[in-house]
């Protein structure tokens, strides 16, 4: 049965960014569908674990601006439910400062978590992959901006457009092993990385004036393409990054 394809039941998933958002939506998504998730975070995710309960989710807390908290992530999921099948880089922080006054210090700490700690999570996952010699799922969250230039956030859109290019990278790499490398670009979604774009009534304005939609999204609309993109019915689906943005795009 085709519905079949996109159960992951038996499957573990490491998600980054689990304490709220897009990362507890996508946590909630892999639960419901027969997922155990470890979700990773600065903070406690203290509401996503008692909405999943301790049976399913497994909290990590570390710092993904440094790489130092890798092994520890992916040791800790191999102890808790003995193997890891799917991550997903969710986590991810934004600057904004017009480009000609843009620090180091802006620069420097959107590039370690949007970009440099993400490539060596998903070496190290990618490495637990070929030992267990099963194949896996690596799905990143880019961004509109892998696509368009955005005003006021170089470092951002730096990053995202890196993280649509390392994902083709790594699938045309990977393929072989059956390791499937994906993304999933978000369009304007309500969440913290946007509050202050929704308060600046001009700019909310002119962002849903080009949304076919018409409105936001929200974590719900992308939970569909993170199931998919985990799931055996997309085991033929190799370095493409998926747009979810009401239209956006193609406008």
């Amino acid at each position: 049965m085709i519905l079949d394809a996109f159960s992951l039941k038996g499957k573990v998933a490491i998600v980054t960014g689990s304490n709220t958002g897009l990362g507890q939506g996508i946590c909630r998504a892999y639960v419901e569908a027969g997922a155990k998730v470890v979700g990773v975070s600065r903070r406690p995710s203290t509401e996503t674990a008692e909405m999943l309960g301790d049976e399913n989710f497994y909290n990590v807390i570390a710092d993904l601006s440094s790489c130092d908290v890798i092994p520890t992530v992916v040791e800790e999921t191999i102890k808790r439910f003995g193997r890891v099948d799917i991550l997903v880089n969710n986590a991810g922080i934004i600057k904004r400062q017009d480009s000609i006054e843009f620090s180091e210090e802006n620069w420097d700490s959107v590039i370690n978590v949007n970009l440099k700690t993400v490539f060596f999570l998903t070496q190290a996952v990618a490495k637990q992959f070929l030992t267990q010699g099963s194949g896996g799922k690596i799905i990143n969250i880019a961004s509109m901006l892998s696509y368009q230039g955005g005003i006021r956030v170089p470092s951002y859109t730096a990053s995202k457009s890196a993280i649509r290019g390392i994902t083709m990278t790594l699938a045309n790499e990977w393929a072989k092993y059956g390791i499937n490398v994906n993304g999933i670009a978000p369009g304007y979604m309500a969440t913290s990385n946007t509050q202050q774009l929704r308060q600046d009534e001009e700019r909310s304005a002119d962002i849903l004036a080009r949304i076919p939609a018409g409105r936001w999204g929200t974590p719900a609309d992308l939970e569909g393409a993170a199931v998919f993109l985990a799931s055996a019915a997309s085991d033929y689906v190799n370095g493409f990054t998926l747009a979810v943005d009401g239209g956006w795009l193609g406008r």
